[in-house]
């Protein structure tokens, strides 16, 4: 069975968007994946198809309601279905590469994108949400959040990416940031290729790359290099 992707949204017109592009699109035609996104305003129930409301206590903005959004994501829950229900939500776990990795092993998802000031904690809790986060930092919604999520899994679904060991030699997947990358021509303005890249000795090169994501890392993601030398001890 493929990968099946669920999104809860008020603009269901966003989707596929780039999903439906380049590896990701001819993965979708090919039937490795499908993605349908539903309008969280076809479950409101008057005729103003309202889905929010102030929030209780006094404060700024509104909130989704719980009963609607509920409806919404028991209309794409099928029975047995076992896929994780994730909100996109500045105060989630941050997203990383591995929660991506444990996904795409997975029979899908079904992804709530937030609007207004939040969503009613009662749902959250009622329908075992897991907030996720992809940054520290604020959007208008949770749409562009779900495209990078499932951005990030699709193209580790079997078969997706041509190449396995692409996949495997990315940032994040040992841990380090990725190495410089280098092709034709081999003198650029005056900036030459590494020697030894040409030098065909795939041991040495090896050791240069795994050296150079060492500096990066360590350098520019103090907090993933603590991490990396911790798990590299044992």
């Amino acid at each position: 069975m493929s990968f099946r992707a669920s999104i809860l949204t008020l603009y269901p017109e966003m989707f596929p968007g780039n999903l439906g592009m380049s590896m990701s699109g001819r993965a979708m035609e090919r039937g490795d994946w499908s993605l349908d996104a539903k309008n969280i305003r076809d479950y409101a129930t008057d005729k103003h198809r309202s889905v929010d409301d102030t929030p209780a206590g006094g404060g700024a903005g509104m909130v989704l309601r719980p009963d609607i959004l509920g409806k919404a994501i028991d209309d794409v829950t099928e029975e047995g279905d076992t896929r994780p229900r994730l909100l996109m939500s500045p105060r989630g776990k941050p997203f990383t590469q591995a929660k991506a990795r444990e996904l795409a092993d997975g029979p899908g998802v079904i992804i709530v994108c937030g609007r207004f000031e939040g969503v009613d904690e009662r749902v959250i809790e009622g329908r075992q949400l897991e907030e996720v986060s992809i940054g520290d930092y604020i959007l208008s919604g949770g749409e562009v959040a779900a495209h990078v999520v499932l951005d990030s899994i699709v193209r580790l679904i079997p078969g997706v990416m041509g190449n396995k060991e692409s996949g495997e030699t990315e940032s994040f997947e040992n841990g380090l940031l990725e190495h410089p990358h280098y092709t034709r021509p081999v003198d650029f303005e005056g900036r030459e290729i590494p020697a030894v890249l040409k030098s065909g000795n795939h041991k040495l090169i090896d050791q240069w790359r795994l050296e150079i994501s060492e500096k990066i890392t360590e350098e520019r993601r103090p907090d993933l290099w603590q991490e990396y030398l911790k798990n590299s001890r044992g």
